[in-house]
């Protein structure tokens, strides 16, 4: 039996002590906040919740497969994990050059027979994706997966190599379906052709909500832990962290095996190295307004709606260069009283995507106001969605860099194409301090949910391998 200590509270974090502790381990977990759940929190606002963070779960047999190992270490315990999910009617609604059209299109849209096309080659990909997101690439069990997807993209390795070969695909289609690549937090140029193949096969698969919010998943995988036997402990920062032990701001604990869910960059500072100064292409970061409703939006508007910018090309280049784009893309989520919250009035989350700058940001801040209104006028509606909203709270780049990559990115450095994505070798573990590794979103990008809960896995079969060698 090793002493594991996890440093982070994450999804991923959650997910890896779980699974060490039922593999037999003694398991503590460090998480400075006072709860759980990383980039996934509650907040409470004028007597109602909204969770933050992740807004929908994708690719739900992941969730199945931890459910299923964790059962496997020994007595069974998913039972302490049941969520009860909600299917989405739709992925979403997508608002583009003045096109409005919901995934999966639907009969009757001029790009009906173009996105059945798309998704009748896409869509049977399901089981593929998720084979690469619960197993290390490099894995031979995981050739075949790769050999189907390379026989869809052939040679054309990148999102948009490959999406711009689909000379059939309408223009419009085409960038609604490459903005995905965001959930990655770059660009289409810089992520692998699988990405295209996502929105078909969550139009497949569902976008589902747990009952009672996102926030849920978080707190289903801290049941889980504490059933595994994992000693948690919050409101507990880490200082220092070498070889043998974990130092703490309350105590010091002994660590055969460290288990970081940290961002590579707030990992080597805890390490006693230099944080990288070298220029670096940052994964986008978010400005998340959310707000309870004072008054009810129109009937149709849909629970999960998505505004592209005018010009995806130049968003994606000021992301890059880490400047304020003209324009960006927002996800705007509503949920309606007593649907998924036990909620009495509407709730709205409205996040702008913007550069990793570190910046705080408030409802004035011109950037936010423009948007606001550009969106808002692009749903049909006569007024800024923020006016509808009573309490309200801005979460911006400089709250996710308080404790997460420095500028407030979401999946930290952006990663050269054959590392991103599944593609990841070689994160998980450094050879330089073979008593430590890695999970998170910051190992294993884009895909949200299910690709930090797949990573935990994946590092966590590797370790396990590697320590009873």
């Amino acid at each position: 039996m090793s002493r594991i200590v996890v440093v982070g509270g994450g999804l991923s974090g959650l997910a890896a002590s779980a699974l060490l502790a039922t593999a037999g381990h003694r398991v503590t977990l460090l998480e400075s906040q006072p709860t759980v759940g990383g980039k996934s929190r509650r907040v409470h606002l004028d007597g109602e919740r909204i969770d933050t963070g992740p807004s929908i779960v994708t690719f739900p047999g992941v969730w199945d497969e931890l459910l299923r190992r964790l059962d496997a270490g020994g007595s069974p315990i998913s039972h302490v994990a049941a969520l009860d999910l909600v299917r989405l009617p739709e992925v979403g609604r997508y608002y583009y050059d003045g096109e409005v059209v919901s995934l999966p299109v639907p009969p009757g849209h001029p790009w009906h027979a173009a996105w059945r096309r798309f998704s009748d080659l896409h869509a049977p990909l399901a089981d593929d994706v998720t084979a690469l997101l619960l197993a290390d690439s490099l894995d031979p069990a995981s050739l075949p997966a790769l050999r189907r997807l390379l026989a869809v993209y052939g040679t054309r390795l990148t999102t948009r190599a490959y999406l711009d070969s689909l000379t059939w695909l309408p223009a419009g289609l085409r960038e609604v379906i490459a903005i995905h690549t965001l959930n990655a937090g770059v660009s289409p140029a810089r992520t692998p052709a699988l990405y295209a193949s996502m929105p078909a096969i969550m139009a497949e698969t569902g976008a589902w909500v747990p009952r009672g919010g996102v926030y849920e998943v978080a707190l289903a995988l801290q049941r889980l832990a504490d059933a595994a036997g994992v000693e948690v402990r919050t409101g507990e920062a880490v200082t220092r962290i070498e070889r043998g032990r974990v130092t703490t701001t309350i105590a010091v604990h002994p660590a055969d095996i460290v288990v970081s869910a940290l961002d590579a960059d707030r990992l080597s500072g805890l390490l006693g190295r230099s944080r990288s100064r070298e220029a670096r292409t940052l994964s986008c970061s978010a400005i998340a307004i959310y707000g309870v409703l004072q008054d009810a939006l129109p009937a149709d508007i849909a629970a999960h709606s998505v505004i592209l910018p005018s010009k995806p090309a130049a968003l994606h280049r000021s992301l890059a260069a880490g400047d304020e784009p003209a324009d960006t893309m927002a996800f705007v989520n509503h949920y309606r009283a007593g649907e998924i919250y036990p909620n009495g009035r509407s709730t709205l989350g409205i996040l702008l995507t913007s550069p990793a700058d570190g910046h705080g940001y408030s409802l004035d801040h011109p950037f936010v106001r423009r948007e606001v209104e550009r969106i808002s006028t692009t749903m049909g509606l006569d007024a800024p969605l923020t006016d509808r909203m009573g309490d309200s709270v801005v979460l911006d780049p400089l709250y996710y860099g308080s404790f997460g990559e420095p500028h407030g990115a979401l999946y930290g450095a952006s990663r050269p194409l054959w590392m991103s994505g599944p593609f990841h070798q070689p994160a998980h573990h450094d050879l330089r301090t073979p008593w430590l590794w890695r999970v998170g979103a910051s190992v294993h990008p884009g895909g949200g949910i299910p690709a930090v809960l797949g990573g935990a896995m994946i590092a966590v079969a590797k370790l396990l391998a590697k320590n009873r060698a």
